[in-house]
């Protein structure tokens, strides 16, 4: 294995760095009160990456089984307790718990607990999963066709739940 080729030419280095303050608002908050802040996205790595920090409120259900086609997804978890599905089974995760499900891989997330729960979605190569977070809940509640072109469009493809 090796480095992939250089991509960057220059001499001297850059001064191009992004710092985001912890403080920094959320860029979504969902009616149930979840909050999705946009770390890192497609538009911010030039397609490298897409970095999320996800705060789900107690008895959060979060999305049914599901896979992408394009990208992978990998859970870090922040505080609290999550339950991650990862193809076979669900387990309880806390803080310092890790997921990697690669590209096509089976997996789901939800905060079944009393307390709040926070984590870190890393989605590789960077997507537009931005308009996907903005969207989602009120496309669901419109359903049908419009709701299945949306999901195929965001590269998210669902399945029959798992045993819980």
């Amino acid at each position: 294995m090796s480095y992939p080729p250089p991509r960057y030419l220059g001499e001297d280095g850059e001064v191009n760095a992004t710092f985001r303050p912890a403080d920094t608002p959320a860029e979504l908050t969902a009616a149930s009160g979840n909050r999705t802040h946009h770390l890192a996205t497609q538009a911010s790595t030039g397609g490298e990456f897409g970095l999320y920090r996800i705060d789900m409120g107690p008895r959060s259900p979060g999305p049914s089984t599901h896979f992408h086609r394009s990208i992978s997804e990998s859970f870090f978890i922040l505080s609290g307790t999550m339950q991650l599905f990862g193809g076979e089974s669900w387990v309880t995760a806390q803080a310092g718990d890790f997921l990697y499900v690669p590209v096509g891989g089976l997996h789901a997330f939800r905060n079944p607990s009393d307390e709040p729960a926070s984590m870190l979605l890393l989605f590789s190569p960077g997507a537009p999963r931005e308009e996907y977070f903005e969207q989602v809940a009120e496309m669901a509640q419109r359903g049908g066709e419009e709701f299945r072109d949306f999901l195929v469009r965001h590269d998210s493809f669902f399945v029959d739940e798992p045993p819980a």
